[in-house]
């Protein structure tokens, strides 16, 4: 099976084109500057600007492929020609959409496929509905063979998967004070790239995925301070030190974070994986978040580079918990 991905150089399709590598499939990738992550042995890679119809036309010339990944369209002008630069050359169009398109707060819990679609101020989820709404559009007027696939909250050895990242490792390890955003309970779901690239990959060139979204998330909970403690535990931290604070004040001090913390990592998130067991039959998580964070750490302690600290980040978490833990009792 031909399989091209449009981009697919970063932490999630890297891992995908192993799996398919793995899996005996033919893999193109194009992106437009040097992969940032080196692809896997046999996979083909093409340069060109896949936002630029004329350019990807000119570099794939008359090939057709078994299904075609886009992993880099964030608005819907990134994507506009590809229906008709992929008209009779495909068999499905996979794109890679993202769960934080679904309206906050959630009116009905688990979330499912059909969980209502609304931002209005957050800008990364709100050009993901507008990408999907017009891939829709073209799927119901024109037969694109659609398959949306939207990802939750994924993560590898490379990526800290909380907002403060290291910095938050290096605080534990020096018994600091950790902010972790309203009480800690809100739940949430991470999934390893490994096993997202294993769920993912049975989607390609499937039949029963065409017209079909489907949430491909881990199904498991976990609580923001269960992640964080987790985290401890793998860095070699038995009793770290959390300090709970609202989203508004986070926000207020960390602009940068307002957007993410108050219109997504504030509400509880998680999913019914219905349809993903449906299509991929036997899909089950094989990486705990505790296998996947001592891995992080381990990974990171290995690269000194990488265990870098935001000094303003780390002397803003001082002026939060100063400011409030100093307050009148």
């Amino acid at each position: 099976m031909k399989v091209l991905f449009l981009g697919g150089a970063g932490m999630i399709g890297s891992a995908c084109a192993d799996e398919a590598v793995a899996s005996g499939l033919d893999v193109t990738v194009v992106t437009r500057t040097e992969p940032r992550r080196p692809p896997p042995p046999g996979v083909r890679t093409l340069r060109a600007d896949v936002r630029d119809a004329a350019a990807l036309r000119e570099v794939l010339g008359a090939e057709d492929f078994d299904a075609v990944v886009n992993w880099v369209g964030f608005t819907p002008d990134d994507l506009r020609a590809h229906p008709e630069v992929f008209d009779g050359r495909i068999g499905q169009y996979v794109f890679i959409s993202t769960c934080s398109v679904f309206a906050r707060p959630v009116p009905q819990l688990p979330v499912t496929e059909s969980t209502p679609r609304r931002q209005p101020v957050f800008g990364y989820p709100r050009g993901k509905i507008a990408c999907e709404a017009f891939l829709e559009e073209s799927y119901r007027e024109s037969a694109l063979p659609l398959t949306i696939v939207r990802p939750a909250h994924v993560y590898d050895r490379t990526v800290v998967p909380v907002l403060a990242g290291w910095t938050a490792i290096e605080r534990m390890r020096a018994g600091r004070p950790v902010v972790v955003h309203g009480d800690g309970t809100s739940l949430w779901t991470l999934m390893h790239s490994r096993d997202f690239a294993r769920a993912f990959v049975p989607l390609l060139g499937n039949g029963h995925a065409i017209g079909e979204s489907v949430n491909l998330v881990s199904g498991d909970i976990l609580t923001w301070d269960q992640i964080h403690l987790e985290l401890a535990a793998a860095a070699g931290v038995r009793r770290p030190v959390l300090r709970h604070r609202s989203s508004e004040d986070i926000g207020a001090l960390l602009p940068g974070w307002r957007d993410v913390l108050e219109h997504d990592f504030r509400h509880s998130m998680f999913f019914d994986t219905g349809k993903l067991r449906s299509l991929v039959p036997g899909f089950a998580p094989a990486v705990s978040f505790a296998e996947g964070a001592r891995e992080l750490v381990a990974h990171h302690d290995k690269e000194p580079r990488l265990r870098t600290v935001d000094e303003d980040l780390d002397a803003a978490f001082d002026r939060l918990i100063e400011q409030t833990d100093t307050r009148p009792k």
